[in-house]
């Protein structure tokens, strides 16, 4: 019995290791996109609060959309096949920005939606796979793990934009760009295959967490809607990388007159490299946050917050490039923290049976604000920045004394 336990175990420790690898692939594919997707909107015409808007749009409706599809997850059970066909729109929308034209601004917010769709459909259902596995290796760690992973793809997708950038001297900016989303079908076509090898090795992931005694119906709990609220609160004043690299583009990679270390350390050849940055940072604080969340519980949530909250004081409010580069940073932990801890404590306080749409509301709440907050910081920043910046660090600490009722309630967390 205990043999078959530590096989069952390290099963699902491979399968946790076997699909952070295909998320490793899809990141490399997605997020080497978001690297340069707001200065290539911005190069195709649109403004800063289309920008804005256009990047909480996508949130809107790849999030809300996902409670529909939590909810039908967990009524047909059919965690795969919803997962594949996610995985499948995901990916091939973003190297087809590449066909759009050279003022075909409109036609890329579109791809940049149907790949936030794509995201709705596939991530209660990957979620759900996730924690099954989770149950058995630890919330914090596994939920750490997949992150890790999927930072290591979004370093390298960036990376390899750089490496287009760098050996593509010839043609327009605009020319240089779209084959650097070309290029980006590469990892997309692995993930998909990578995708289909996990599945037929683990074709019946639910069998990992133990089926509970008697059915558990799922209720919306007070400590669960507070906890709903502190993330909401969070995601309201967490800025979106494309108004972060929009603004570090038009301040410090064109207009660098009189700030000399941007010759070198900023510039329009860099700025894929900035993310790629951001995104290790937003690894190590996952996996490190995680393994803290495991032992300390909600502590983990509140000192990753009080960390990252300031980071639009360095990167907006402090004319210094050595700030910038330190408020991306800081910018990556609370990355690291929204996909790691925060999915960890829905795990701990919603039924097996029901997780799919515990996780959909989470989604769906979090995009929902994250669409206000980046239509409203994108309006904002081009009325008056430091409003902006005082909405963004106010919400994102707001969110911490809900974080503190919720778990008083549910001591799982």
């Amino acid at each position: 019995m205990e043999n078959n336990k530590k096989k069952k175990l390290s099963k699902a420790m491979l399968f946790i290791l076997l699909f952070g690898i295909v998320s490793l692939f899809s990141d490399m594919t997605h997020e080497g996109a978001s690297s340069i997707r707001g200065a290539y909107l911005s190069l195709l015409g649109a403004s800063a609060g289309t920008i804005g808007f256009i990047s909480g749009l996508g949130e809107l409706i790849g999030y809300s959309m996902r409670y529909m599809f939590g909810k039908l997850t967990d009524k047909t059970k059919q965690y795969w096949p919803m997962t594949v066909a996610g995985y499948i729109l995901d990916v091939m929308a973003v190297p087809a920005l590449a066909l759009v034209g050279e003022h075909g601004w409109i036609a890329a917010c579109a791809l940049l939606v149907i790949q936030r769709m794509g995201k709705a459909i596939k991530k209660p259902a990957k979620d759900t796979i996730m924690s099954f596995a989770a149950s058995q290796e630890g919330a914090g760690k596994s939920f750490g793990i997949q992150e890790v992973l999927d930072q290591i793809g979004a370093f390298l997708g960036p990376v390899l934009l750089y490496l287009v950038m760098l050996f593509k001297t010839e043609g327009s900016t605009f020319e240089v760009y779209s084959t650097g989303f070309a290029v980006l079908a590469i990892p997309g076509a692995i993930t998909i295959i990578l995708l289909l090898v996990t599945k037929h090795k683990f074709s019946n992931p639910e069998h990992f967490e133990p089926e509970p005694k008697e059915y558990i119906p799922f209720k919306m709990k007070k400590e669960f809607i507070l906890y709903i609220a502190g993330i909401s609160l969070f995601a309201f004043g967490f800025i979106d990388y494309s108004i972060i690299i929009m603004h570090v583009s038009n301040t410090y990679a064109n207009l660098s007159s009189g700030l000399t270390e941007t010759t070198t350390l900023v510039n329009s050849g860099t700025l894929p490299l900035l993310y790629a940055g951001a995104m290790l940072i937003d690894a190590v604080a996952a996996l490190f946050f995680g393994l803290m969340y495991d032992k300390k519980g909600v502590k983990a949530l509140i000192w990753s917050t009080i960390i990252s909250a300031p980071f639009a004081i360095f990167v907006f409010g402090l004319h210094s490039v050595p700030m910038v580069l330190l408020g991306i940073a800081l910018w990556g932990v609370g990355m690291g923290a929204q996909e790691s801890i925060l999915k960890a404590a829905v795990t701990n306080m919603v039924p097996k049976a029901s997780r799919a749409t515990g996780y959909g509301i989470f989604e769906c709440s979090f995009g929902v604000f994250w669409f206000l907050g980046s239509w409203l910081m994108g309006v904002l920043y081009d009325v008056s920045i430091p409003a902006m910046i005082a909405v963004s660090v106010a919400t994102q600490l707001m969110a911490i004394p809900l974080y503190l009722a919720s778990s008083r309630l549910n001591r799982s967390i």
